[in-house]
């Protein structure tokens, strides 16, 4: 089994909905092993991230918040992840901020090939 780490990031997330950021690639299983939010304007905003699994039945079938409406204050980042965060094949990591333009974000991955 291959280990590669990776970066994710995604500039300018969207507040219109849920924006894919990262999808665990086939025959992959993945660990987030970081994530970081930057709110680059001058106002506080919100964030949300997404897990939606690709899984419909059994212990992760369900699509689950990692944050919900957390508050980020202006110039400020916020790191989401403490530990680490299982993902498998087709899982994708999705967020949304409540101003347009105002977060980018970064994940820290591993993919298990």
């Amino acid at each position: 089994m291959a280990e590669t780490f990776k970066l994710k990031t995604r500039a300018s997330i969207s507040a219109v909905a849920l924006e894919s950021v990262y999808t665990v690639p086939a025959s992959t299983t993945s660990v987030i092993v970081g994530g970081m939010l930057s709110n680059k304007s001058s106002a506080l905003i919100t964030a949300d991230v997404q897990i939606v699994t690709n899984s419909t039945t059994g212990e992760n079938a369900d699509d689950v918040y990692l944050i919900n409406t957390v508050q980020i204050p202006q110039g400020s980042s916020l790191e989401i992840i403490e530990g680490k965060v299982v993902l498998q094949e087709s899982d994708i990591v999705k967020v949304l901020a409540s101003a347009s333009s105002a977060l980018d974000v970064a994940f820290s991955v591993m993919e298990i090939t």
